[in-house]
């Protein structure tokens, strides 16, 4: 039951009584009676558990991949055979494959139950005509309910009285201030950030305290609204999850195709029996799977999240350290993202000087410099305004200023752990700041005070000086300041305040997407006591302070370097559009490097996105870098809209209310400080210093493990390719095998846990941050590469099988002999290929190939110790039928790599010749 249910309009919108009718309710509260009716009626106020899919369904997901049917129907045709040892080999490899995709699974179960972490676990509540506490669980609407300063709110509430209530949605909205509430009603297209008639489930109540009637509960809930559009956001596979995939299709059908033309011809041709054309099936499909390809992609991705976890990105995903490297936009958060969620005062306008302020955030170091003259206009709307060579810190109508702004003021400022924090509302800690920072220290004694009322917008105080004087201080909104000023503070005495000039920077500040307090004061010689209504009207203004959540110069040069690397920043916030717009510039995201369709708005607001269509939206969304005061579901649309255009899309966040759009994205990318649990748990990568320069190093590391697994790729194909070319042409010519399915099986597994490996430590190349993003429907076999990797299968094929000729035929050794000869010289002509994909767009004759990458050496001598106990272990001959060989053939082995190498180095300079890919 919710009111939007009994009444069909929203409660924000409806005057309290309407919406305590709409409940059947009032604002004496419930029975206890009527309570339980209710609450049987309409469940326990907590979210609900989504459905979960059985631990052993999700693993045996893992197996739905055509190559792994492929490996799967081999070891069956084995156990009908009897082959228990070929049968377990292959088992264990598609079983290895899909453990390592159930252990990364789980995060969407995690991001709702991080969800459930922020409700309440108790609410005061009136029923029987007293407040009792009870579980927020019991809660239902209906329920009067109470809140005061540190609560967390119970559930979603129609406030019916307010005293000084401020509440910290942030998590919800996006806003780096508290919002202020009260009773009255709002439009009903108010956004959630304008609903200052409610409270929702899940904030947190800043400064004073409030009581209204509960609307919602549970799933109806703004944050139950949010679960659901969590749990019903499908998280999309990332560009080299499609790309493996595609590839995984075309080499099935390929191998099927081959499979049944060798079947043919060696039935037709050579009369093999039904034994022996299954062996020599299996052997070649088992050949041409790559089943090695997940563990090196996997292994390659892991030594990643160790790169980037040195850089402060938690990578919770694997492959989404993969998919940063292809990201074309990212979509960020503004409050603690691009900017430092810390307000900082910086600019103060005196009736006197404009003065500019130095520093970031809550650290109280920077200077104060004074700009402009005395009874300039312009000095006030920043215009051709100079130094005056005096020290601010000395200026007396600087010092009145901050005076009146610490007087009237209840923030504090703090160390914890060597970190500036405040404690009480961002912008009082601003003003708290700019004292520290001018050296003002407070010594007046506080003897009344009128706290800040959302209708009145004002704070105010009643001070005891050390001269004796007393006076009133009052800080609040700048309009409402001017209505009570008569006079404004000069050098020379009390002026008559001018509004026009007053008025005019108000609108400056505001324009630059600051936020405006105004500080006055009057004589209070005999009072005692004071009241909004003894405030007065007669004050005198001492000036304006522009207060900024500043943006990060770290996040400055970051999206300099992304712009540069042909990736679009957009800027999604909860923000107002003048903030986010004045934010948006000066980070670099607007301005005139950026590239606009003629008309395209600079920033469209939520309101704008409601009344667009979605082929609207898609039309103008790549051109459109700023969005402000938008909800969960206008996340998501843009993110959509985007994708649409085929962009690869990277979404950054902090509260709750981006846990849908970070599902959806790519790349979802979380805060580690002042994200949410939920945010986390929903993301793919967790920035352990919440910076945005951390996310573009990520996505360099992104583009420089792409590079190199296609590499790998490229490297670990021609092993397959040669050993299936190997089996078919046997098979072909009436040949016994020269390979078993498990020795195959062997040399895919021990080439790509060694050598494919070693080129997961190549650097990154030179120019990778000034290339464009790569197309996301790439293959990730170039048609450069692809002409390597066929030339390499055709070369690598011919030394196995000639020297297992030459071994058979020519030497007369045993079967067992010839195959182990010939898997040698399969090993060591990957080790000669190897070298050449180092440098796969130039030439690998060069001393170069040899040096800035120890892992190739590593991986050689590791290849050669599992090759020694392949070929001499006595338990290696019973498991996979090899035999000890001799010197001759270790030098036919070293032979066979030396020519491999030469070849396609020749190969490789005809492709470039050819291709330009």
């Amino acid at each position: 039951m919710a009111v939007t249910e009994a009444h069909g309009s929203a409660p924000f919108a409806q005057p309290p009584d309407v919406v305590l009718d709409a409940l059947s309710a009032s604002a004496e509260g419930l029975t206890g009676a009527e309570a339980s009716r209710r609450l049987a009626q309409v469940g326990p106020n907590r979210l609900p558990e989504p459905p979960r899919t059985h631990p052993v369904l999700r693993f045996l997901r893992h197996f739905q991949d055509v190559l792994i049917y492929i490996l799967l129907a081999a070891a069956v045709l084995k156990a009908v055979l009897g082959d228990w040892v070929d049968f377990a080999v292959i088992v264990a490899v598609a079983v290895a494959n899909a453990v390592v995709g159930f252990v990364q699974e789980g995060r969407a179960d995690k991001a709702l139950a991080g969800i459930a972490t922020m409700l309440s676990l108790d609410a005061q509540v009136r029923r029987d005509g007293a407040w009792h506490v009870v579980a927020a669980d019991d809660l239902v609407p209906g329920d009067v309910v109470r809140v005061r300063s540190g609560d967390r709110v119970p559930a979603d509430v129609r406030l019916l009285e307010t005293t000084t209530l401020q509440v910290d949605e942030a998590a919800l909205t996006g806003e780096s201030v508290p919002a202020g509430k009260d009773v009255e009603a709002v439009g009903p297209d108010a956004g959630v950030g304008d609903r200052s008639s409610m409270l929702f489930s899940g904030t947190i109540v800043t400064s004073g305290r409030g009581t209204g009637v509960v609307t919602a509960t549970g799933g109806g809930t703004e944050i139950g609204r949010i679960q659901q559009l969590v749990a019903e956001v499908d998280p999309l596979d990332t560009p080299l999850t499609r790309q493996l995939a595609r590839l995984g299709s075309q080499l099935s059908l390929l191998i099927l195709v081959m499979a049944v033309v060798m079947l043919v011809i060696g039935r037709l041709v050579h009369g093999f029996e039904g034994a022996e054309l299954i062996s020599a099936a299996i052997g070649f499909a088992v050949a041409a799977v790559p089943e090695g390809l997940p563990a090196l992609v996997t292994i390659t991705l892991a030594l990643g999240v160790q790169q980037m976890a040195r850089r402060n990105a938690i990578t919770r995903r694997l492959t989404s350290v993969e998919a940063l490297g292809s990201v074309t936009t990212i979509c960020s958060d503004k409050t603690g993202t691009l900017t430092r969620n810390e307000m900082t005062v910086r600019t103060v306008i005196t009736p006197e000087t404009v003065y500019d302020v130095d520093g970031l955030g809550y650290e109280p170091t920077g200077e104060v410099r004074a700009r402009g003259a005395q009874g300039r206009t312009d000095a006030c709307v920043g215009v051709d305004a100079h130094a005056d060579g005096h020290s601010s810190t000395d200026r007396a109508d600087l010092r009145a200023l901050v005076a009146a702004g610490v007087y009237c003021n209840d923030a504090r400022l703090t160390r914890v752990e060597g970190r500036w924090q405040i404690v009480g509302q961002p912008t009082e800690g601003a003003v708290v700041v700019l004292a520290e920072k001018v050296g003002y220290v407070a010594e007046a004694q506080r003897l009344a005070h009128v706290p800040f009322e959302s209708s009145t917008k004002f704070a105010a105080t009643l001070d005891a000086l050390p001269d004796g004087t007393r006076t009133v201080h009052v800080l609040g909104a700048p309009d409402r300041l001017l209505d009570r000023c008569t006079t404004q503070r000069t050098d020379h005495g009390p002026a008559p305040v001018d509004i026009d000039r007053w008025e005019a920077a108000i609108d400056l500040l505001g324009g630059q997407g600051l936020r405006v307090l105004a500080a006055a004061r009057r004589a209070a010689a005999d009072e005692d006591a004071l009241t909004d209504d003894t405030v007065g009207e007669g004050l005198e203004l001492l000036g304006l302070f522009g207060i900024l959540d500043p943006p990060r110069p770290e996040a400055v040069a970051a999206i300099t370097d992304c712009h540069r690397a042909g990736i679009r920043v957009k800027m999604i916030t909860g923000d107002h559009a003048g903030t986010a717009l004045a934010i948006a510039k000066e980070l670099g995201i607007v301005g005139p490097g950026q590239l606009r369709q003629a008309g395209a708005p600079e920033v469209v607001t939520g309101s704008q996105l409601e009344a667009m269509s979605d082929d609207e939206l898609r039309a103008c969304v790549r051109d459109v870098d700023v969005y402000a005061r938008t909800s969960p579901e206008h996340k998501i649309r843009i993110v959509r809209a985007l994708q649409s255009h085929g962009e690869v899309v990277a979404m950054t966040g902090d509260g709750v209310n981006d846990a849908p759009a970070l599902t959806r994205a790519d790349v979802g990318i979380a805060m580690g400080i002042k994200g949410t649990e939920a945010t986390k748990e929903a993301a793919d990568i967790v920035l352990a210093d919440d910076d945005f320069a951390t996310i573009e190093q990520a996505v360099e590391e992104g583009r420089r493990i792409y590079d190199n697994i296609r590499k790998s790729v490229a490297f670990l194909l021609p092993t397959n390719g040669a050993q299936s070319l190997v089996i078919l042409v046997a098979v072909l010519l009436g040949l016994t095998l020269p390979l078993t399915p498990v020795q195959i099986l062997w040399v895919n597994l021990v080439t790509a846990v060694t050598l494919s490996l070693a080129l997961s430590g190549e650097p990154a190349e030179p120019d990778i941050m000034r290339r464009p993003p790569r197309a996301p429907d790439e293959h990730v076999v170039s048609p450069r590469s692809l002409l390597l990797i066929l030339f390499a299968s055709v070369a690598i094929g011919t030394a196995t099988l000639v020297v297992f000729l030459v071994e058979k035929d020519q030497l007369g050794a045993p079967d067992a002999t010839a195959q182990t000869a010939a898997v040698t010289v399969l090993a060591a002509a990957q080790l000669g290929y190897l070298f050449s994909c180092r440098l796969l767009g130039s030439t690998s004759l060069t001393w170069r190939v040899l040096v800035g990458n120890r892992l190739v050496w590593v991986a050689a001598a590791a290849l050669l110790v599992l090759q020694l106990v392949f070929t001499y272990a006595p338990f290696m001959h019973d498991w996979f039928g090899s035999a000890p060989i001799g010197w001759r053939d270790w030098g036919l082995a070293v032979l066979g790599g030396a020519v491999v190498f030469l070849l396609n180095e020749a190969a490789k300079a005809v492709g470039r010749r050819v291709l330009r890919s």
